[in-house]
């Protein structure tokens, strides 16, 4: 089996020990050599400024390349823009361009009134500057907005055709559940590369509400396992090799690449990229 390449998601710090915690973070991955890591935004925008910051430190002294996650959340166009320019200034040129989930208890998503107003629009106007590697959402489960599964492949052919050259997946326990919609954006025409996003499970009550939130199916043998194993006190284990085997099965599938959230809690990605071959190439630059 070739060991896939890979990239990790981190989320920014809003306190001293998380900033700890994700330089921790960085440290134990990025001898793993990946493509890229990337920093998000919290729901609604709620921590624009400090993932600019994560961006911005970890370019300067990680060595890695780094990639900013950008929403349509709460700004207008000239706003975002704005913050897009900026990272091209500081040298970063990839961004995740997302919609962005709305604020909490206000529901549905609404754009800005001098915002835009989806993806697709912020994508073309990204496009348009000719700055950027732009990578997008995709949701090989029906994303709980979406009218059927088709529509998860229609909305994406849109954003790929707006300018995007590259898709992440929201995460999903089985693989065929991505290589049905790697099958289905074929038969759409997308041509450009949809890499599988992996979610390593260190909390099951916690990666079960999120995937509830998101739309994630939950196979009912995932569920049982994980809660059995935490009665008797071996979900690491269990995680650690549901993971692996999700990520060998979709690297005998054909994938040459994946994509793993972190949750600034490397240990367990970690383990599983060593067990896939992913083995430490490089040491993580000094602070200067």
């Amino acid at each position: 089996m070739t060991a896939p390449q890979i990239s990790f998601e981190f989320f920014p710090p809003q306190n001293l020990e998380a900033s700890f915690r994700l330089w921790d973070t960085v440290q134990t991955l990025a001898p793993l050599d990946p493509r890229f890591v990337s920093v998000t935004y919290g729901a609604g925008g709620t921590t624009r400024d400090l993932t600019r910051e994560a961006v911005q430190t970890l370019h300067k002294s990680s060595g890695l390349s780094v990639a900013a996650h950008l929403t349509c959340v709460k700004a207008t166009r000239e706003e975002t823009l704005a913050i897009a320019e900026g990272f091209a200034d500081a040298g970063v040129t990839d961004i995740v361009a997302l919609r962005g989930d709305p604020p909490r208890g206000e529901g549905a998503f609404r754009p800005h009134p001098g915002g835009f107003a989806n993806s697709v629009e912020l994508i073309e106007a990204l496009a348009e500057t000719g700055r950027f590697t732009i990578r997008v959402g995709a949701y090989p489960d029906r994303h709980p907005e979406a009218a059927d599964s088709q529509a998860d492949v229609d909305w994406l052919k849109a954003k790929m055709d707006a300018g995007a050259d590259e898709a992440i997946t929201q995460f999903f326990f089985e693989a065929e559940t991505f290589f049905r919609f790697r099958d289905a954006c074929e038969k759409a025409g997308i041509d450009k590369p949809i890499t599988p996003g992996i979610l390593p499970i260190e909390n099951w009550k916690g990666a079960r509400k999120f995937a509830r939130s998101c739309g994630a199916h939950i196979p009912e043998w995932v569920d049982n396992a994980f809660d059995k194993a935490v009665r008797d006190g071996r979900e690491d284990l269990l995680a650690t090799a549901i993971c692996t085997e999700l990520c060998s099965d979709l690297i005998e599938g054909g994938v040459d690449r994946l994509h793993f959230y972190t949750l600034n809690r490397p240990e367990l990605t970690r383990d599983v990229c060593h067990a896939l071959g992913v083995v430490p190439k490089v040491a993580l630059q000094n602070v200067a």
